[in-house]
């Protein structure tokens, strides 16, 4: 199974820029050991189990949640039983099409 899970959280309540807090979440995401991409928007994850990639979106959400009144989020998932290492493999399928991408 591959669970593919993007999403983006921030506190609403801090002012026009909130990479300090979103770099907390970053931190929290890469010490979990979850393959993962950074992208302007959000942050995509790959993890075997639904239970594992929610599990880092309550993380998340528990870092911000001290220090914040109003969290937002947007999350999309797409679960896929019976492959793994979607989230270079989509990109590469792409890239057979039409070449490289950006990245």
């Amino acid at each position: 199974m591959s669970i593919l899970l993007n999403f983006a959280m921030f506190p609403t309540d801090k002012g026009t820029s909130v990479s300090q807090y979103v770099s907390k979440v970053i931190r929290y995401i890469d010490e979990s050991g979850v393959p993962y991409k950074l992208n302007p928007m959000g942050t995509t994850i790959e993890t075997e189990t639904m239970d594992e990639a929610l599990k880092i979106v309550q993380g998340a959400y528990n870092i911000l949640e001290p220090v914040s009144d109003r969290i937002y989020s947007t999350i999309s998932i797409d679960a896929r039983k019976g492959k793994g290492n979607r989230m270079k493999g989509k990109i590469a399928s792409i890239e057979q099409k039409i070449g490289n991408v950006s990245k």
